[in-house]
């Protein structure tokens, strides 16, 4: 069940909407900007989750769901999800990459442009440093976005990161 319930795009909204996605077989983390002319506006943010006593494909089918829900309601035509990367634990690694792969395939599947950001080119874009702590990305993405506080938890504030790295990246390549 996803902590906050996004709420439903209309259709024909003229300005694009971008999906940060940051998966995971427990808890996954979304958020969701308008491009507005003016900036990037925080539309919806919140967290996907999954019962940790469950089987990890009930657990896949349960973030399936939820994923999939989402992109129904706020109707991206960007889905930004983390690349994988190989840390300390294989196991959480193969795990994780499950996640990522469902996010992938729901988002094609609806027709959104998908794209995939390493964890330190977000960190990058946001603060200069690659290797930045998850409280800097935070107070960067509360920064850009004209929030008094940082979003909670990571998981949320790692898949606005996704997002504002696109725009940031957009940008540069006139994209926008």
């Amino acid at each position: 069940m996803t902590d906050a319930t996004p709420l439903e795009v209309p259709n024909g909204i003229p300005w694009k909407i971008v999906l940060g996605i940051d998966p995971g077989t427990q808890v996954a983390g979304y958020g969701a900007l308008v491009l507005r002319p003016e900036g990037a506006v925080l539309l919806a943010a919140g967290t996907m989750r999954a019962r940790r006593s469950d089987a990890p494909p009930v657990r896949l089918g349960a973030m399936l769901d939820q994923i999939e829900e989402i992109l129904a309601r706020l109707k991206p035509n960007v889905v930004v999800v983390e690349s994988a990367f190989a840390g300390e634990n294989i196991q959480s690694a193969i795990r994780v990459g499950e996640s990522r792969g469902l996010a992938l395939a729901a988002a094609a599947r609806r027709g959104a442009e998908v794209i995939e950001v390493a964890p330190a080119s977000a960190k990058r874009a946001l603060t200069g440093n690659g290797r930045a702590n998850k409280e800097q990305v935070a107070r960067m993405v509360a920064n850009e976005l004209g929030l008094a506080e940082p979003p909670r938890p990571h998981d949320v504030t790692d898949a606005l990161a996704l997002a504002l790295s696109y725009v940031h990246r957009s940008k540069l390549t006139g994209r926008l």
